[in-house]
């Protein structure tokens, strides 16, 4: 009787909130679980099996505008940011977040949106984000573009089943606590060549040839790459460019705090109170609000 009495009571007490109406208190901050470990295996198609017909033509035009999305610059972005500049070779490159491995993985739940999103919504997230612009609308010539790009590199891929190379790398914690002066060493030595001493980016013609890491033109503090582990991961399988792995774990995360210790574009989930903002969005690895340089980071932003 004891035990059954037991049994009661916890149960009640489980169902107490929910029998006071009481909500469960989201969590907008979750991380997607780590890839299957193991050799990414999938190839995606060569580009000049993209069929001469109206859907080769969509492919095309969503590949163009994956790699030169700053054409779009006052329409759906607001930076300096292309797709290609975070999902290298094309889309095509494990460890730098594949299309072809996230195309069969959604629709899905996230956490950072309490809502299941399709594919195109998963895309619109990058341009309200990374892009710090205005997403296109479901249906408009470039959002379908855009998916039919990734539905053809995903030719022949499984549909629902977390593959090899999908994402970035996660790296596990360093021997020492990520240092701002030694990332800024390593920013120097390896980074600044193409990325400015600044971290403006590079030009040429008023376009970006190297994307700006920081700054107005950059990412804004909702994007996934101001994580500082998120960064740190992209950073060791593929920074410096085409010399990826070159750089130690310890590296990879000291620079990752030097880069997102600096200012960017405000979160857009912003209203107004920046510990708010804080609490609710940026209670993982990251430096937003943080004091650096006697400033709180995005605390001037609006």
């Amino acid at each position: 009787m004891k035990t059954m009495n037991r049994i009661l009571a916890a149960t009640l007490a489980a169902a107490l909130p929910l029998l006071a109406g009481a909500a469960p208190e989201k969590d907008f901050q979750v991380e997607l679980p780590a890839a299957p470990a193991g050799e990414a295996a999938f190839s995606p198609p060569a580009e000049e099996t993209i069929p001469d017909n109206a859907f080769g033509e969509m492919v095309r035009l969503g590949r163009d505008l994956f790699l030169n999305t700053d054409q779009l610059r006052g329409t759906y972005t607001g930076n300096g940011m292309k797709c290609v500049n975070c999902h290298l070779d094309r889309g095509r490159r494990a460890g730098s977040a594949p299309l072809w491995a996230a195309f069969g993985m959604y629709p899905a739940y996230r956490k950072k949106n309490d809502k299941v999103n399709t594919m195109e919504e998963r895309i619109q997230g990058c341009f309200t984000y990374s892009m710090n612009g205005t997403p296109p609308p479901a249906g408009s010539r470039e959002l379908t573009a855009l998916v039919t790009y990734h539905y053809w590199l995903a030719t022949g891929a499984p549909i629902g089943k977390a593959l090899p190379g999908r994402g970035f790398p996660k790296l596990a914690r360093p021997e020492q606590a990520p240092d701002f002066a030694r990332g800024e060493a390593v920013y120097r030595d390896n980074c600044a060549l193409c990325h400015g001493d600044d971290g403006a980016g590079r030009q040429v013609d008023g376009r970006y040839v190297f994307p700006p890491l920081w700054g107005p033109d950059s990412y804004n503090w909702g994007a996934g790459m101001h994580r500082v582990n998120t960064a740190a991961g992209f950073i060791k399988a593929n920074m410096p460019l085409s010399q990826g792995g070159s750089l130690t774990d310890q590296q990879a995360w000291d620079v990752a705090l030097y880069i997102n210790s600096h200012d960017r574009p405000q979160d857009p989930r912003f209203e107004g109170d920046l510990a708010e903002t804080k609490k609710t969005f940026h209670g993982h690895q990251c430096e937003y609000g943080e004091e650096v340089g006697g400033h709180a980071l995005a605390g001037g932003a609006e």
